[in-house]
């Protein structure tokens, strides 16, 4: 069997039970993004494998037949499904359709909010409320009256105005959605922690649950709220717009979304779907996106349905704001305190708007309650939808033969130099013998050397008194201080204090490969930090970097690729970062002449004219490398005095070519 035949396979059957979740028992174990996206995904694999489509498959079946315990009953008209589109250009392209169907006849569009509930339907006959029925398979649906009955803001009698007293008479339906408004939703999981019981995964699940609970009695406890988005009449006449349909609505007494509106152009609906993509998380309800119709029903029903979905109504979905995705690899970050936080690298994938390739599993404790591996089908989520954080893995894609991450293993083996142990009553594991001080204090050391932003006034002892004194409680702190700062402290005097705030200063455009070089990520020395900023140019290009790419950088192997991954994926980093931006501090790509580009040079011996440091930064600054060994891929040996033989041999051994100081001064 091949990878992507396993993979077809494993997809169709954790979809058909997702699918008998959602239309047999209407009782979701997951959101629509994410029955969304494993559903493209094998979509994507029978278009490129189409001999793997077979009449099992989910994207060959229209719906399942319904089963359980309430009455089954036939819609008199389908409760239709809509076509999804995530674009202006999508949305262009289906007034396209409806123009060649119906040629030459201005569309007029009706925009609302789509609500994030279970769809049903309100059977009155002369006002009175009869039946309630689920959308089910969109022909036949469940009769679900007896637990609507209960649900307060669905009137038992119609209310009769002057308008709306013709809707008394005969049989009028009305469609709309079963939700859980956010509030009452965050209320009742405050009951529920309060009296220590499971909080509810979400509002959607918990109104499609509740409906079909046997118990009326439980029904009324939960407050469900019924927001209607459809009025049906025998004779269609009656209802000649999808704006009137609203206004009768209200005049009805039956809620609707107060959002929705008639516009008269593409340009105009599609400022409206900008607007909310801005604001819908101040709508009292969950929204994944809105509803656009032809506004006309006369014109609808002329456009017609192709097969499940009207021609004269679209779905337009927002940015998802779950997704389902795949764990490459998982590294481990140290962060500034010392501690040992393990991140998730994913395959790349598009979350509330963003690219998301990493998000952090905090701690020990937390790998093993979600029981996470790498290899495994994950869901992801925004938190505040700013924070990617992972949900659940999907244990019914999870690979054969994964192995359970063993978090002391891979400290071991991401840092083998480095001892780890777990405090009693925490749940981190840290570097032994570091405190938070002492890192700071050897990572600002390392920000301020010859080789990083190269700061001469800010030695051993000034940065000791700096972090001693509570003045400077990261890197970017530096950035922060003030003259009268450092004339408390014992060190400083007018002149000293002068020269390391002028010195400071100096470095707020330091060069991008001293400034990646100085941040101290693990195993990035001067060359790499190089590599780096040639290949990447900048330090967002940077930290979107996934391993794939990094490792495609002559030199960058798996051990640094996942250092420069977890380093960026880090949330303190991310803040620092931030934080020297909001100061000023911005690192700059000099272009560098390509003189010695391609050439590596390994100097030996004493040179007469320069220190063998300088000889590094004149190599650098040409384009060259500079290697404190000889290798294979060496292409001078420079020579100076008092040179040992070891260098000398592995020269002659790899065929490298043996240069003195004085062609080498020519050669610059």
């Amino acid at each position: 069997m091949t990878q992507a035949q396993a993979r077809a396979e494993e997809l169709k059957l954790v979809l058909n039970q997702y699918s008998y979740e959602y239309h047999v028992l209407d009782k979701p174990s997951v959101s629509d993004a994410v029955y969304d996206g494993l559903f493209s995904e094998l979509k994507k694999i029978e278009a490129e494998y189409p001999a793997l489509v077979t009449p099992d498959s989910p994207t060959q079946r229209v719906g399942n037949v319904l089963k359980g315990g309430f009455k089954k009953v036939a819609h008199r008209s389908r409760m239709l499904s809509l076509n999804d589109v995530f674009s202006r250009e999508e949305v262009e392209a289906w007034v396209e359709r409806m123009d060649k169907v119906l040629p030459g006849k201005k569309h007029e569009f009706f925009a609302d909010i789509k609500m994030d509930g279970l769809a049903c339907s309100l059977i009155y006959q002369d006002g009175m409320f009869e039946a309630a029925i689920t959308r089910g398979n969109s022909f036949i649906g469940e009769a679900v009256s007896s637990n609507v009955r209960t649900i307060k803001n669905v009137p038992l009698k119609l209310r009769e105005t002057t308008k709306s007293c013709r809707f008394l008479t005969g049989r009028t339906e009305i469609r709309g959605e079963i939700v859980i408004l956010k509030k009452d939703f965050e209320q009742l999981n405050k009951e529920q922690q309060a009296a220590h019981l499971p909080l509810f995964a979400n509002p959607r699940n918990l109104a499609a649950g509740t409906i079909r609970q046997l118990d009326p009695k439980l029904v009324a406890s939960r407050p469900l709220s019924f927001i209607a988005y459809d009025l049906l009449r025998d004779n269609p006449e009656e209802v000649p717009t999808n704006s009137y349909a609203y206004d009768m609505l209200s005049e009805l007494g039956i809620r609707r979304n107060q959002q929705a509106a008639v516009f008269d152009t593409l340009e105009s609906v599609m400022q409206f779907v900008g607007t909310w993509d801005a604001e819908r998380h101040k709508l009292p309800f969950n929204t994944d996106g809105l509803v656009i119709k032809v506004n006309d029903r006369a014109q609808f029903d002329e456009l017609g349905v192709v097969g499940k979905q009207p021609r004269a109504a679209v779905a337009y979905k927002y940015a998802a704001e779950e997704a389902t995705t795949v764990v490459k690899d998982i590294v481990i970050s140290i962060g500034r305190t010392g501690a040992a936080t393990p991140v998730a690298v994913f395959e790349p994938v598009q979350v509330a708007g963003t690219t998301v390739q990493h998000a952090s599993l905090h701690n020990a404790d937390e790998i093993e309650r979600l029981d996470i591996r790498v290899g495994d089908t994950v869901i992801i989520y925004k938190a505040g939808d700013i924070i990617p954080k992972v949900e659940r893995v999907i244990a019914e894609l999870r690979p054969k033969k994964t192995a359970v991450f063993d978090f002391e293993a891979e400290l071991k083996r991401q840092y083998p130099e480095t001892d780890f142990f777990r405090p009693e009553g925490e749940v981190a594991y840290r570097i032994r013998g570091l405190t938070g001080p002492l890192i700071l204090k050897r990572s600002l050391q390392h920000f301020a050397s010859k080789d990083a932003l190269d700061i001469n006034t800010l030695g051993e002892k000034n940065v000791e008194a700096l972090v001693d004194s509570g003045l400077v409680g990261d890197l970017a702190d530096i950035y922060t201080l003030k003259k009268e700062d450092l004339l408390t402290l014992e060190r400083f005097a007018e002149i000293s204090a002068e020269k390391l705030i002028t010195a400071i200063a100096s470095k707020k455009q330091p060069p991008l490969e001293r400034f990646v070089y100085g941040l101290g990520i693990r195993h990035i020395g001067v060359q790499t930090a190089i590599d780096l900023t040639d290949h990447f140019g900048s330090l967002e290009k940077m930290a979107r970097a996934d391993i794939d790419e990094l490792q495609s950088i002559d030199g960058v192997g798996k051990v640094v690729a996942e250092s420069v991954v977890a380093w960026f994926s880090d949330q303190d980093n991310s803040a620092l970062l931030s934080k020297f931006d909001s100061l000023g501090v911005k690192p700059v790509q000099h272009k560098k002449a390509s003189k010695l580009k391609g050439q590596h040079f390994v100097v030996t011996g004493t040179l007469e004219h320069m220190s063998r440091d300088m000889a590094a930064e004149k190599i650098r600054a040409l384009g060259g490398v500079f290697q404190p060994s000889v290798g294979k891929d060496t292409t001078y040996l420079v020579v100076g005095g008092k040179v040992g033989a070891g260098k000398l041999k592995k020269a002659e051994q790899y065929g490298t070519k043996i240069i003195t100081e004085q062609e080498f001064m020519e050669m610059l």
